[in-house]
């Protein structure tokens, strides 16, 4: 496990899982956490109910998308098991959000007195199309007073992608420029924390924390879709003490 390093650890509780110590075989070894990914269901069970000995609760889970849908978890909200968005909100004490990934960017997020929570699944097409922003409208706390973490994710000498990429986060601010370096072949290196605290700060979230792995060339710890392909999923879990 990872633990954010951050200053609210007395209020909150989070976490990301790495792809160690499951039960797991073959490309997902050993604690892989999606069911969608062709690995073994036992062992996926397995490997969530190792999960399970370290939260207060069964979490909450989404089907991720790759959209910008935000699922808040209330005291009304009758809880579905994979609800279809990418990003999860709550004031419930003690219940875990999670979010799944394997190269995209888990942006946790809480307010300074531990009342509220959030999960940010920030692949490049949930940022492009407003995912923190729609996140931060539910806070009754003002940006000022939140905290946010950036877990594992692919790093900056490694996510590759094309001009179109580029334009969209552009067209939405000429600030985004920097987060993409052009390379020799007319693709840019695209740095997926940089764009997350860039629109973070945007919206006026200051205290930001974590941003320094990478899946791609950390293979010990972590699964990685763009360098395996076939690959397992680690989980960033956040929840109020």
């Amino acid at each position: 496990m990872i633990l954010p390093n951050w200053p609210i650890q007395h209020r909150v509780s989070a976490l990301s899982t790495t792809r160690l110590g499951g039960d797991s075989q073959g490309p997902f070894d050993s604690f892989n956490l999606g069911y969608h990914v062709g690995d073994s269901i036992a062992a996926v069970d397995s490997n969530h109910q190792r999960l399970l000995e370290y939260l207060p609760r069964p979490a909450q889970w989404l089907e991720q998308v790759h959209g910008a849908k935000v699922y808040a978890l209330t005291s009304r909200t009758a809880s579905i098991p994979w609800p279809k968005a990418d990003a999860l909100y709550t004031r419930i004490a003690q219940q875990p959000l999670a979010v799944m990934t394997a190269d995209c960017l888990p942006i946790l997020l809480c307010n300074e007195q531990g009342t509220e929570v959030a999960a940010i699944h920030g692949g490049w097409r949930p940022l492009v199309q407003g995912v923190i922003a729609n996140t931060l409208r539910l806070f009754d706390s003002s940006a000022e007073q939140l905290y946010a973490w950036l877990g594992p994710a692919i790093g900056p000498l490694r996510f590759e992608v094309g001009e179109e990429v580029k334009a969209q986060f552009c067209a939405q601010s000429s600030a985004h420029h920097s987060d993409f370096s052009l390379q020799e072949n007319g693709k840019y290196l695209a740095d997926i924390y940089s764009i997350a605290r860039r629109q973070l700060a945007q919206a006026g979230v200051i205290r930001i924390f974590g941003g320094q792995f990478c899946t791609v060339t950390q293979s010990e710890l972590f699964f990685s879709y763009r360098r395996d392909g076939q690959t397992g999923r680690m989980a960033s879990l956040i929840w109020r003490n």
